[in-house]
């Protein structure tokens, strides 16, 4: 139960929409370029730095569907990471809930879809080492059509 009310917190505090500064400040001209792969444009990727000790991580981004047909996420996985879920978080009789995303993220034709903090998010868990200010997280997409997207993640201040 303690372990589980760690994560819970720990969680939350990943997703958490303020902090003591924003993404553009906290990643502002070092912000990565955007990548394509198939119909998809994958844009303002990052991560969120980590407090030491802190089990788990949270990772942000913004895919662009730019073709006629839909795609969808998969997988995500990370060799800084034993486990990264797509999670949702959404309010439930004025409770806030987070759950994995079953059978990946739709990302429909035409459409832009965010992950972002208080909402979806990449949930990076059994961390190896916590995420620092300043660094980057090899990550791997893997889409149903536009396949397999290897990004490094720029990690973000405490508030990115």
């Amino acid at each position: 139960m303690r372990i589980l009310s760690l994560l819970v917190v720990a969680g939350l505090a990943l997703i958490a929409p303020n902090g003591p500064t924003s993404v553009a400040v906290s990643i502002g001209a070092e912000m990565p370029a955007p990548v394509v792969a198939g119909d998809l444009e994958i844009r303002a990727y990052r991560a969120k730095a980590m407090l030491p000790g802190q089990p788990v991580g949270g990772g942000y981004l913004t895919i662009a569907n730019k073709g006629a047909a839909p795609d969808r996420l998969m997988t995500v996985t990370s060799p800084s990471a034993g486990m990264v879920e797509i999670h949702v978080m959404e309010m439930v009789n004025d409770v806030m809930t987070m759950r994995p995303v079953d059978g990946g993220l739709e990302i429909p034709a035409g459409a832009t879809v965010e992950l972002k903090p208080a909402g979806t998010h990449l949930m990076f868990m059994m961390v190896t080492e916590p995420f620092k200010e300043g660094g980057e997280v090899l990550v791997t997409l893997e889409f149903e059509k536009a396949g397999k997207v290897e990004l490094k993640l720029p990690v973000a201040g405490l508030g990115g």
